[in-house]
Parts: structure tokens; C-alpha cells; sequence
């Protein structure tokens, strides 16, 4: 499924009326790749949550393809959440008491039955291929490096229409995330994932279509990075 993305006056005000984020218009066409920078509390996450419907408080329109992300209830905007949009959260989110596979396929137990073990083996190759062959090793005992790699592996190993993240490089060596970087971007070109990051990585923006730079809330640039 391709889901093209339309946002309209999207703003988001802190309990005490304080404006936290305010972008009038954003478009992007499916298997875009788009980085987000800004100066932390800029409100690059705050942007990125509120694309995945993950802010009640958020007004205006968030339109995934068809689909008014904002107007759905917590249950609906969960729902669509499951079969369209995979995420990589910075700080993981993780089961602790589970292995590092049942982690990476833990977005199986949303899908219909038939599809649960494709998933599932994804999972297990996306891991393989993120340097981790220990799938059943619970990740309680898992470096911040590797909690990244298992965090990134569910996301992948879900093959969502979009995938959003949130400094996917940030837990990791030189090495693993050029390699990610190179993952993601072939994501994007052969499946047609669009992808969202936000990101201070050099090499990871400088890989993107287009960069968005996040200043008190606000959109400042939409700039097309000079390597693109």
C-alpha cells in the first residue's frame, strides 16, 4: 500500500496553552526519505509523534493516504498504527522480560494469524543481519548498541508502508550504522517505504530526498541536501 502524506495546520499547545508545534502544510509522496534536524527541544520528536497520531493533544490534519490519523479515536489511530506505520523509538521500548526475537516480532500479535510466521522470520533475519545470532537471549542483558539493533529489526521486519524514526543511529558504532543507513535507504527504494527520521547524523541525512530543520516548533528550511 503506498500512503502519500497530507498535513494541514498541525498544532500541538502544552496543558498550560504553551504553542509546542505549529506546521501549516506538509506534503510527501510514498518512498519519499525525509530527515528532520534541529537543536534539541526544537520539537523534531513532538513533529514525529504527532505524524504517528501518538499526541491526543494534537489539532489539524494529519492525512496518511486516505485516512484522517487525527479524527480516528486512540484505539483507531493504534490500529492503523499496526498495519501501516513501523517506528523506531530512541529510547527502544522494548519488552525486558523478552527475548531479543520475540521483541523484534512483537508487531505479529496485530496481524492476521497467516501472516504471523513471514513476519516472525523477517524479524529473525533482520536481526541476523543487524549482528545479532543470540535471538532468544532475553534484552535485559543487551548493550544500549544492540537494544537499538533489536528496536530497528522490529521495525523493518514489520515492512510497513511507513516507517518513522527517531535517531535510529544515535546507540550505534561508525561501522552498524552505515550499514543501517545503507538497510534503510534500500528499504526505501525497493519497497517504497517512506521514511521519516529525525536525526543529528551527517551520514544519515545527507542520504535523504529532502531535510526539514525544526526551530521553536516551526518548520524553518525544506532543504535538498547538496549529496542527494
Amino acid at each position: 500500500m503506498s500512503l502519500p502524506l497530507h498535513v494541514a495546520d498541525l498544532r500541538l499547545r502544552s496543558p498550560r496553552g504553551r504553542l509546542l508545534l505549529d506546521l501549516p502544510a506538509l506534503s510527501a509522496t510514498p518512498g519519499a526519505l525525509i530527515g528532520i534536524r534541529g537543536a534539541s527541544g526544537a520539537g523534531k520528536t513532538t513533529l514525529l509523534y504527532a505524524l504517528a497520531g501518538l499526541l491526543d493533544r494534537a489539532e489539524g490534519s494529519v492525512r496518511w493516504g486516505d485516512t484522517e490519523l487525527l479524527s480516528l479515536g486512540s484505539e483507531g489511530r493504534a490500529r492503523f498504527r499496526a498495519r501501516n506505520i513501523g517506528m523506531i523509538f530512541q529510547d527502544f521500548m522494548l519488552f525486558e522480560e523478552l527475548g531479543a526475537l520475540d521483541n523484534a516480532s512483537l508487531t505479529a500479535l496485530f496481524r492476521p494469524r497467516s501472516e504471523r510466521p513471514a513476519l516472525r522470520a523477517r524479524a529473525r533475519a533482520r536481526l541476523e543481519a543487524l549482528g545479532l545470532t543470540d535471538a532468544e537471549r532475553r534484552v535485559t542483558s543487551f548493550s544500549g548498541g544492540e537494544r537499538q539493533r533489536v528496536a530497528i529489526a522490529r521495525a523493518m521486519a514489520a515492512e510497513a508502508p511507513v516507517l518513522l524514526a527517531d535517531e535510529p543511529t544515535a546507540s550505534l558504532d561508525r561501522a552498524n550504522a552505515d550499514r543501517l543507513i545503507d538497510d534503510l535507504v534500500a528499504l526505501v527504494r525497493t519497497q517504497g517505504t517512506t521514511l521519516i527520521a529525525v536525526s543529528h547524523d551527517p551520514a544519515l541525512l545527507d542520504r535523504m530526498d529532502r531535510v526539514l530543520t525544526i526551530e521553536g516548533g516551526a518548520l524553518a528550511a525544506d532543504e535538498v541536501p547538496a549529496c542527494a
